[in-house]
């Protein structure tokens, strides 16, 4: 099935020729990541992986890393962004903890998963922040995750962090799989003020030049995030299955690089739910040659954006799956 045997099936419907705008080329690529004509939007899972970061303690977050926990608290007590979001959109949400340094979770609900590879990265404004062996591990959580999800018969699948600190590797992991200044990929995160992002650019800069000198594998680890791996390892495995992935924002965006680079054809199984008001999230999007279905300047993380976007996937789908034919109606195109 090709682009164009969809947009003619689109053509041939009981509407005026592209008269959906840009919801049409949102059927498209629906349909392109299921490779079908006949996409479905259901069942769908937001699987949120919980990760701390090391570099946290060098100034690079307007938040100190307690937050992590606090948020992974709020979202199992279903009072989270995600969480609210994720219940509205009839979206189950999972979460897995594969990289936090704090208390393990008491009494944990039934969508909750302890895989902890690590008590957080080292920082990566010192030391590289995982080794390679911490990245395979929480690649393959991501893995399994995916597996379990497409198992259980999803077929949109949505990835989201949870992680005080991650814009710094995002940003890292920008510039060093998108090719762009480490300057460009550095932004504001969860509302760093000027102080902030002095400490931040020079941390992204060194790092990324300490990365360049390390072969593929070697340099993301030495830049990523456990949660980032994770959500790597999450996106080659539902691609590969065949499911669509709605991609978040700037962090869920770095992983989506990470997995396009080690497991090239990915980006193919993807499409962006929104642009971010991170200033390097353009030059990621760009990358993978995907096109933001939304630029409402959301930087949330979470899954959030991708949450807000769900929708418009599931009108593209109606579109091309409940909708007349003009022959079965009994109207005849004259053109």
């Amino acid at each position: 099935m090709t682009e164009d045997d969809i947009r003619a099936h689109l053509d041939a419907l009981a509407k005026p020729r592209g008269s959906m705008g840009r919801l049409e080329d949102i059927a498209v690529a629906l349909a392109m990541t299921q490779r079908r004509i006949d996409p479905s939007t259901r069942p769908r899972r937001l699987v949120l992986f919980a990760g701390d970061h090391g570099c946290v303690a060098d100034g690079v977050s307007a938040w100190p890393s307690a937050v992590t926990e606090m948020m992974v608290a709020a979202i199992l007590a279903g009072r989270a962004t995600s969480s609210a979001l994720a219940a509205a959109q009839d979206c189950p949400l999972r979460l897995v903890d594969v990289g936090m340094a704090g208390p393990r979770v008491d009494s944990p609900p039934a969508f909750f998963r302890d895989a902890r590879v690590a008590d957080g990265t080292d920082s990566l404004a010192h030391r590289p922040a995982m080794t390679p062996a911490q990245f395979d591990a929480a690649w393959r959580v991501g893995v399994e995750e995916a597996e379990r999800a497409v198992g259980e018969g999803a077929r949109v699948l949505i990835a989201g962090e949870m992680g005080i600190g991650n814009t710094t590797p995002a940003a890292c992991l920008t510039a060093l799989l998108a090719g762009i200044e480490p300057d460009a990929a550095v932004g504001r995160g969860a509302g760093a003020d000027d102080s902030v992002m002095a400490a931040k650019r020079p941390i992204v800069r060194a790092a990324v030049d300490r990365a360049r000198t390390m072969g593929d594998r070697d340099g993301i680890a030495s830049v990523c995030g456990h949660e980032i791996a994770a959500m790597a390892g999450f996106y080659a495995a539902a691609a590969a299955a065949g499911v669509t992935l709605l991609i978040d924002g700037y962090v869920a965006t770095a992983a989506a690089l990470v997995a396009e680079r080690l497991a090239p054809g990915t980006a193919r199984a993807m499409i962006a739910g929104h642009r971010s008001a991170e200033p390097g999230h353009g030059a990621a999007l760009a990358e993978l040659a995907l096109v933001p279905i939304l630029d409402w300047g959301m930087r949330l993380g979470e899954g959030s954006g991708a949450l807000v976007a769900l929708p418009l996937l599931d009108s593209a789908a109606a579109l091309l799956t409940g909708v007349a034919r003009l022959e079965s109606i009994g109207a005849v195109r004259e053109d």
